[in-house]
């Protein structure tokens, strides 16, 4: 397992499909703060919640200046049918490889009734517009976690 992230440190830099198959990288954004969401598998409840959260409070996000960008393991295809399905306005990528999920700590050892094994560690990165880490959250919980992120943030 990667290790975590913590604040002040350099945000790893990467680029991603999108659900269209368009790259998107972190440095795209440079200048902008960024939150960066690790979240399981596109289309499952939990994940839907959450998505469906930032979606709702997107304007509000943005125009306090953030733009947000939702990564997971799944493909673009099912990316796609994610966004559409919900109405998600999220920008979200794939990362089937696991290269970026790894790099920001969110991939690693999970217990679950018991037993351990490797998956996502739901985790939400806030990127500041220099690129580096200004706060980092590991194995959040998907309902309420947008209304916390926007209180802690001040926004």
């Amino acid at each position: 397992m990667s290790e975590r992230l913590q604040p002040g440190d350099t945000a790893p830099a990467f680029t991603l499909p999108d659900a269209d198959g368009n790259e998107v990288s972190l440095a795209d954004h440079k200048g902008r703060k960024v939150i960066v969401y690790f979240y399981p598998a596109a289309l499952t409840p939990g994940c839907t919640k959450q998505a469906c959260d930032f979606t709702d409070n997107l304007d509000l996000l943005a125009g306090a200046g953030y733009d947000v960008l939702g990564i997971s393991p799944d493909q673009p295809e099912k990316l796609a049918k994610f966004r559409d399905s919900e109405s998600l306005r999220v920008t979200l990528l794939a990362d089937p490889d696991k290269k970026v999920l790894d790099a920001y700590g969110a991939f690693g050892e999970k217990k679950n009734y018991g037993r351990t094994y490797q998956g996502v560690i739901r985790s939400t990165i806030v990127v500041d517009e220099d690129g580096k880490v200004e706060r980092a959250l590991y194995n959040v919980r998907a309902t309420g976690h947008v209304a916390k992120i926007i209180k802690d943030l001040g926004i």
